[in-house]
């Protein structure tokens, strides 16, 4: 693959987010004035970054399969860190960033596999961006801590399980039976 295939605006905003992760989990994890906001400030940047890497690669004729790997591999790195980050302050229960990692390393395992077998690179399927961007906005508000969002942060912990369930059934469906969505490496 050649450098220019690689170093894609869109690919340089995907690694970004995971730069992201220093300064949001160290603003949630240092004790200083507003650092919680601070830690959700950086948060919707790298939630925007996912929207606009996406946006970029599609609009520039960037879409490479490195970026089909970075891009998700970026999310679960971030969601990853920022919800263990979560589980040391206390504002996420074990359960569910057990399963928002155990869910990522069997997708990643799964893509290994199918690449490794099939010499192919599967894609991300809409119901786990959906996912996703559920896990972030949960993410989110258990960063900022407000009482007055416990209901709602709970009902997204909730909605997050929920699509985690379909997506990874989707992506075992793919693994087992395999579908069109799939492309050659």
């Amino acid at each position: 693959m050649s450098v220019q295939k690689t170093w894609t605006i869109s690919n340089v905003v995907s690694l970004s987010r995971i730069v992201l992760v220093v300064p949001a989990g160290y603003s949630l994890l240092t004790e200083f004035p507003h650092h919680r906001l601070w830690s959700a400030g950086f948060i919707l940047l790298a939630i925007a970054t996912d929207f606009i890497d996406g946006y970029l690669a599609r609009k520039l004729h960037q879409v490479t399969d490195i970026g089909k790997i970075i891009d998700p591999l970026a999310d679960k790195i971030v969601v990853g860190i920022f919800s263990v980050c979560l589980l040391v302050t206390g504002d996420l229960p074990l359960w569910f960033v057990v399963a928002v990692l155990g869910r990522d390393v069997l997708i990643v395992l799964g893509g290994v596999y199918v690449k490794q077998q099939k010499g192919i690179v599967t894609q991300s399927n809409m119901t786990g961006k959906v996912a996703v961007n559920i896990i972030a906005l949960a993410i989110l508000l258990s960063t900022l801590n407000v009482e007055s969002l416990a209901l709602l942060r709970l009902i997204l912990i909730w909605l997050s399980v929920l699509f985690m369930v379909l997506s990874m059934a989707i992506y075992t469906r793919r693994l087992f039976i395999g579908n069109n969505v799939i492309t050659k490496a």
